[in-house]
């Protein structure tokens, strides 16, 4: 049976993005990208989780970063131009992006917040990110990722 297309998957055929659906069946007791990976049978460092952050004073940005991988917030602020950032609370996720915990998207989005994606996703040919609904991960290019959400690559990472 094909996998029914989300919003995200719209948004990168609209723009002619080439990628490949993988999908797995999640563990609502273990969301995490270092489990996705697992399912998938990818090495972690593939695998983009993507988490929200407020900065200030700039508002609302998506960061994708390594599945094992930390966000380090000051980075995310200096990177941003902004004085400081902060993880959006979880509660607050679903409002802000139309996405779930698990399956958060920084493609397709209710709003086209700026995503900033962390440097070593540009040292493989193909990553893995949320398609936008839990079990579901896009298979594409960093650079093309980065083309469709008008992202930059940057060390966002702790270590």
């Amino acid at each position: 049976m094909p996998v029914k297309k989300t919003n995200a998957a719209r948004v990168l055929d609209g723009l002619g993005i080439p990628y490949e659906l993988a999908e797995f069946t999640p563990d609502l007791e273990d969301l995490s990208a270092v489990r996705a990976a697992h399912e998938l049978n990818a090495d972690p460092e593939t695998v983009f989780k993507t988490l929200v952050v407020c900065t200030t004073p700039g508002g609302i940005w998506m960061t994708c970063i390594p599945a094992a991988a930390e966000l380090n917030l000051k980075r995310v602020a200096a990177v941003t131009g902004n004085k400081s950032a902060e993880m959006v609370p979880l509660k607050e996720v679903l409002p802000l992006t139309g996405y779930m915990r698990g399956g958060c998207s920084p493609v397709g989005g209710k709003k086209n917040y700026p995503v900033v994606i962390h440097e070593t996703a540009q040292l493989y040919d193909r990553i893995y990110v949320s398609a936008g609904k839990r079990g579901l991960q896009f298979i594409l290019k960093p650079e093309d990722l980065a083309k469709a959400v008008d992202g930059f690559f940057a060390d966002i990472c702790q270590g």
